[in-house]
């Protein structure tokens, strides 16, 4: 059972603006077949870092065009469907318009990835359909961009909600076990412990 870090660059573009951004690409499974959590930026490095395993999903933790700009051709190069949470329908139109097919993801799903099981939840506030894939037999959580090393993610730009993440936040991650390890879609991993007791200051630094 593996878990495997990629850190691709590349830019992130929303409401007119764009910004350089490094992204986390998490590989999980065993060594035979893995499951692909955000394709972004890069799909020669993601197709290198699988090596000769098999991959069985592309799953996208929400539709930002840094999480999903190398989802379509990491597909097409394994043949592994794409999987999303369709209340982020919109966003991926923004970048795939309807060329490039996806599977609808759902709360509660389990997905597959080679050992382990991981489990869908839909925590919206990000974006409409931003999701975390929790592996319960490995203490570990990916929560995409719903919650970070210090703080909730972004909520200042179209579709996305500061009371809704929290709101996330606080029933979907933080009634996880405090020694949860949170992997993030930017940056350094954390734990919910570490995280959980700062909910008040991101509360009061919302508002």
């Amino acid at each position: 059972m593996s878990i495997d870090r990629l850190v691709t660059s590349g830019s992130f573009s929303l409401d007119g603006g764009t910004w350089e951004v490094d992204n986390n690409v998490w590989l999980v499974g065993s060594g035979d077949e893995v499951v692909i959590i955000d394709a972004a930026h890069d799909a020669a490095a993601i197709l290198g870092a699988v090596a000769d395993r098999r991959v069985t999903a592309i799953v996208c933790t929400h539709g930002h065009n840094d999480h999903i700009d190398a989802a379509a051709e990491v597909a097409a190069a394994t043949g592994a469907p794409i999987l999303l949470h369709p209340a982020d329908q919109v966003l991926w139109e923004m970048h795939y318009g309807s060329d490039v097919p996806y599977v609808p993801l759902k709360d509660g799903q389990v997905i597959d990835a080679g050992e382990v099981a991981l489990t869908v939840l839909h925590t919206p506030g990000h974006s409409p359909g931003a999701v975390c894939l929790h592996a319960r037999e490995l203490g570990v959580v990916f929560s995409g961009d719903t919650l970070f090393q210090g703080g909730p993610g972004a909520t200042g730009r179209s579709y996305s909600s500061f009371e809704t993440i929290i709101e996330s936040i606080e029933d979907r991650l933080l009634t996880l076990p405090e020694e949860t390890i949170v992997h993030t879609g930017h940056g350094d991993s954390t734990t919910i412990g570490a995280e959980a007791p700062h909910l008040g200051e991101w509360l009061h630094r919302g508002h």
